[in-house]
């Protein structure tokens, strides 16, 4: 697999006169892609019915003319003034009834079929123009689904196209009332035009009926990328991808995914330790200028199952940024070990954000690889020195994970309606499963929960998960060693019900969860082997072996033959002793990683990447801040 460098650009915002410097610049700097035109509508039709493509022509010409593939956005996210005066109502609406108003960015519902209508008609408009273009080798989707909050709206259109999804999956009313169990509070509907929104209820709504909203919302994402992705391929046969976001998940990326040729993410390590990441302030004044050492490789790795193994960085912060809620420069060496993290996770192109810090509006504190005077900003030369590392460097592709872990969207979407516990969330749960595996380190491999074939790995893990699927179900035993599940697995029928037989019910493994608890910040419930359950814990009834049990002696890790079920949430350093063992069991290596070191095996070598600030000795070998040591594998 060839691996390449690119940028992010904005030839609307600079000069004409500009555009052949920077695209020779940027050639020179080995940068090989280039992202334009998803922001542009504006420019691209000023007014309705009256496109104005020159410009485009010329800047694609101009970066091709250099040598450069142009990877082209549909202008999707940022609708033109005029098109709110043509629909007024195409404004999606938050839980608390305020219009997303004009004046800044991805301000349209999802549900509106007028705007739907419009963004087929400028896609088209692109896809004939530009689908042959030799230049453009690549497409991307609208920008970010999910930022900013943007996949659940309550507006008219959103009621509308709700009730329809309900009839057509239910049928009639009578099936609706017994799925979502509506004898409750009287709650029952004659008809699906009675129907609201489950918001500004008086206490909390259903959570059959907000699973259901949450599933049609992910199923609007789906079809508005769809609706895209079938125009483009009827011009173009250059693969097409979206660029998706860190710890957005309010649709399901497996089923935008499964649409797409490439998934590709934005990586913002220091924005995303700021403000998407739980952990003490020891932790974030540790990693303040690298980021935290597994958030990145998480998603790596979810996006290159996403993306079926082709998968790119879209955007990679390359200095501070401007959204967080403080915003330190990156520690020199770090937006190098970022990029070289990312190729050893299997990425085919990493791409910075962006080539010119903007001297205008709302991103003019967001840096680039420029500064806004064209000076050359720290990650320019970081950025140049991986392109010069590349030539040298043998083309690969990524190593299969020692260990799966399932990781399902529905999942974070049901203890997101029903979290039972104040910090109970899917996410954070499945990331201290991963975390603790890195810290052993492992390689993983993300996977989605339909999974087809479990076979290729010895260790199969599937941390809260909603409900077990019956394909799921019936591949458990095709894993060729152990299978863990737990906490909260298998916990809620699709219809947000408990079962019966009680969860987790799973294959050969009689036990049964007859309460649960969750704990304060804080609490903790002791084992017998000296480690700790916080956040959750459950009672078990079982016959099953119990190799860990509670100090007061009920089960907390049970047992039989291969499956595996833990009543409760560890703590991080309990986590790891438990996954240490089974590994062990399973005839898997692992290794005790300092905090700062993370390794990945990809393509015959080992890479080992130095988050810490200072240099560490590992293995004999010194590793400097922010490094990157890559070692054969014997």
């Amino acid at each position: 697999m060839t691996r390449s460098l690119g940028v992010c650009y904005y030839p609307e915002h600079w000069p004409e006169d500009v555009w052949p410097q920077d695209a020779a610049r940027m050639t020179e700097a080995g940068l090989t892609w280039v992202r334009i035109g998803e922001f542009a509508w504006s420019r691209l039709e000023p007014a309705l019915g009256q496109p104005d493509f020159g410009w485009l022509d010329r800047a694609i010409a101009v970066l091709g003319a250099a040598g450069l593939k142009v990877v082209l956005g549909t202008p999707t996210a940022t609708p033109p003034r005029w098109m709110l005066d043509r629909h007024p109502d195409m404004l999606a609406v938050d839980a608390q009834g305020h219009p997303r108003k004009f004046g800044s960015r991805r301000h349209y519902c999802f549900s509106h079929g007028g705007y739907l209508a419009e963004c087929k008609r400028i896609v088209t408009l692109l896809a004939e123009r530009y689908g042959s273009n030799p230049h453009v080798a690549a497409w991307q989707t609208d920008n970010e689904y999910g930022c900013h909050d943007t996949i659940h709206s309550y507006s008219d259109a959103a009621r509308s196209a709700f009730r329809d999804w309900l009839a057509d999956k239910y049928q009639n009313t009578e099936a609706l009332n017994r799925a979502w169990g509506n004898v409750f509070w009287s709650m029952d509907y004659a008809h699906f035009d009675q129907i609201d929104l489950p918001n500004l209820t008086v206490t909390e709504p259903n959570p059959a009926h907000v699973m259901d909203f949450r599933r049609f919302s992910s199923d609007q994402v789906v079809a508005f990328n769809r609706a895209q992705i079938d125009i483009i391929r009827r011009h173009s046969s250059a693969p097409i991808a979206h660029n998706y976001m860190g710890r957005i998940t309010e649709f399901d990326h497996w089923a935008v995914g499964a649409d797409l040729d490439i998934a590709s993410w934005d990586s913002y390590p220091l924005g995303f330790l700021s403000d998407r990441l739980e952990a003490d302030a020891a932790h974030k004044a540790a990693f303040l200028r690298q980021g935290d050492p597994d958030f990145q490789a998480f998603h790596h790795d979810l996006y290159r199952g996403v993306g079926r193994g082709r998968w790119w960085v879209m955007e990679q912060q390359p200095g501070p940024v401007n959204w967080a809620p403080y915003n330190p420069a990156p520690l020199p060496g770090m937006v190098r070990l970022w990029t070289w993290e990312a190729f050893a996770h299997g990425a085919e192109a990493v791409c910075y954000f962006r080539w010119r810090q903007a001297p205008f509006a709302q991103e003019q504190m967001h840096a680039g690889l420029l500064r806004p005077d064209s000076g050359p900003a720290p990650g320019l030369a970081e950025a140049a020195q991986v392109a010069r590392e590349l030539t040298d460097a043998p083309e690969q592709g990524c190593a299969p994970g020692d260990v799966a872990l399932v990781f399902d969207y529905e999942s974070a979407w049901a203890w997101t309606t029903q979290p039972q516990g104040a910090d109970f969330d899917y996410f954070r749960l499945c990331f201290a499963w991963y975390r603790a595996l890195r810290r052993l380190g492992l390689n993983i491999d993300i996977i989605p929960p339909d999974t087809k074939d479990l076979a290729p790995w010895r260790l199969v893990l599937a941390p809260g998960l909603f409900t077990l699927s019956d394909r799921l179900r019936a591949e458990l035993p095709s894993c060729p060693g152990a299978v863990v599940l737990g906490p909260r697995a298998n916990a809620r029928t699709r219809d947000f019900a408990i079962p019966v037989p009680l969860p987790p019910d799973l294959p050969g493994l009689d036990a049964r969860v007859t309460r649960v608890q969750s704990l304060p910040p804080g609490a903790a419930e002791m084992l017998d082997n000296g480690g700790r359950f916080v956040h959750w814990v459950e009672d078990i009834e079982t016959t099953a072996e119990t190799p860990i049990k509670r100090r007061d002696g009920s089960p907390a890790l049970i047992r039989h033959g291969a499956m595996q079920y833990l009543a409760g949430w560890p703590d991080d350093t309990t986590l790891a002793d438990i996954l240490r063992n089974i590994c062990t069991e399973q005839g898997i290596a692992t290794l005790d990683l300092p905090p700062q070191l993370r390794l990945r095996d990809s393509g015959g070598r080992r890479y080992i990447f130095n988050h810490g600030a200072e240099a560490i000795t590992w293995q004999g070998r010194s590793i400097a801040p922010a490094g990157v040591d890559i070692r054969a594998i014997d």
